[in-house]
């Protein structure tokens, strides 16, 4: 242990003196607190927007005055989705998704308006973050800084000297990596404190359990992701007979981990499994609407047999002579037609779009990059889950909405139509308040392990080769 505590320190100290290390350690410092302030502000604008605009469809909500239920449910209601404290570290793919869905009777509407509708093209291919850095350009620079530390002394005869001293290829491969780590280390450390100190200001020191656990693991993974990439840096530097053949097979490796697979395995999934055009989609749920029945049309099929049935079993002739309105019965009735046949067709388009990330989630088991990013997104909620949650949770805000407008119809509004002297049909405004304001609750930590159980477990997979690589590696190097 002495000595691989003496070799970790060696080349510590001999990075240390580069002043080409210490001036890229410079540089990945300003862009790391570059990247915290561009999302510290893109946080606190969206979150600001969110709450400001949340409350003033809630406010425009409750201000309406004495009015027929059936028009509130048209009036609607909006939802806007708030970020997450770790969405400031990583982006993912909240900026490509919508924010804010207007809710309605009837009618299932799209998530609008999201970061990069509003942006120019250069935008779109992402703006830089901490992840980002942690994830691409930091693997990088311990590439440089690692991919000659036992290939040069191969080179030189430096490996030869050691090896007959008596340091065994373990002893040495250890020692490189251990010295790697404490490089690293002094790079990643103030980083920690950039993240937690961040997180907790934006939070006015004030934060959950949850919120705790998750920036807790987001430090731990993105270090272990890191280890691996000591741990690879120093393998290929150790089975490569010169320096310039170690830093050609890390790039590569760079660009394979990092460029692409994951181009690679999106392109791969959305061609197996194409997705269906917001027009086929819209279409399709509309054809099966009018074929099962449309409460809007007073002579479509379906609702007339339930007219003739409500008739018949309050032995009436007409549907004025209903002790409950008869509109607001069938509206209902609509809407859970409608509602079905939507999420019918919403979880058969999920299932697609599972088909085309399974790719990824596959590939994740090979590439320590794929993993830690679904792992990053998902801790941040800024995934694609998170987004579904948001949708779904929406989903069934409108659906209450819309029924608990249908239910007030049916039990305030009465069946005859007003005089041409007459008000119309209305209720107290009062009302209106019986229907809570929508809240939308983040996935919880247990949710985001369970969801990227296969992306945690290669983590620790790829830890578990390697270590067992540099076992295997050091019964079979050599020094020449």
């Amino acid at each position: 242990m002495q000595t691989i505590t003496l070799i970790a320190k060696h080349f510590k100290n001999a990075v240390l003196k580069n002043t080409a290390v210490f001036a890229m350690g410079i540089f990945i410092g300003i862009v790391l607190l570059f990247a915290s302030i561009l999302g510290v502000q893109t946080y606190l604008n969206q979150k600001e927007s969110a709450t400001k605009y949340q409350e003033q469809s809630r406010e425009d909500w409750l201000s309406n005055p004495d009015k027929n239920p059936h028009r509130m449910a048209h009036y609607g209601n909006y939802a806007f989705r708030t970020s997450a404290p770790l969405s400031i570290f990583e982006f993912g793919m909240q900026p490509f998704f919508g924010n804010i869905i207007y809710l309605e009777a009837h009618k299932q509407n799209t998530v609008n308006f999201s970061e990069t509708s509003f942006s120019n093209s250069s935008q779109r291919f992402g703006a830089i973050s901490v992840a980002l850095i942690l994830q691409i350009l930091l693997p990088l620079l311990l590439f440089f800084i690692g991919f000659n530390c036992i290939a040069a002394d191969r080179e030189n005869g430096t490996l030869k000297i050691l090896l007959a001293q008596g340091v065994r290829w373990q002893q040495l491969i250890i020692g490189k990596i251990l010295g790697l780590m404490q490089v690293l280390l002094l790079l990643y450390i103030p980083t920690i404190l950039l993240i937690f100190g961040i997180g907790l200001w934006v939070q006015n020191f004030f934060v959950s359990t949850d919120t705790v656990l998750k920036f807790t693991l987001f430090i731990i993974f993105h270090y272990l992701y890191l280890v691996l990439i000591c741990i690879i840096t120093v393998l290929v530097s150790a089975m490569s007979k010169t320096s310039k053949k170690a830093l050609v097979s890390l790039i590569g490796i760079w660009l394979l981990l990092t460029i692409i697979l994951p181009r690679g395995t999106q392109a791969l999934g959305s061609y197996l499994y194409p997705a269906p055009s917001k027009i086929a989609f819209n279409a399709a749920i509309e054809n099966d609407i009018l074929k099962v029945g449309d409460s809007h049309n007073p002579d479509d099929l379906h609702f007339r047999a339930i007219k003739d049935s409500l008739l018949m079993a309050h032995k009436v002739d007409s549907v004025q002579k209903l002790p409950f309105n008869y509109s607001g019965f069938i509206m209902t009735e609509g809407e859970k037609i409608s509602s079905k046949i939507y999420n019918t067709h919403l979880e058969s388009l999920l299932k697609v779009y599972e088909k085309q990330n399974s790719f990824s989630q596959l590939v994740a088991v090979l590439n320590p990059y794929i993993a830690i990013k679904n792992v990053s997104m998902a801790l941040s909620n800024t995934d694609y889950n998170s987004f579904i949650n948001f949708q779904k949770k929406a989903e069934e805000y409108r659906y209450e909405m819309a029924q608990k407008m249908n239910g007030l119809q049916i039990k305030y509004i009465s069946n005859s139509k007003p005089k041409p002297t007459e008000k119309p049909h209305t209720i107290d405004k009062k009302h209106w308040q019986e229907l809570q304001e929508f809240q939308y609750a983040q996935n919880g930590v247990l949710s985001v392990l369970k969801s990227e159980i296969y992306a945690i477990a290669s983590i620790f997979i790829w830890v578990i080769v390697l270590i067992f690589t540099v076992k295997q590696a050091s019964k079979n190097l050599k020094a020449i």
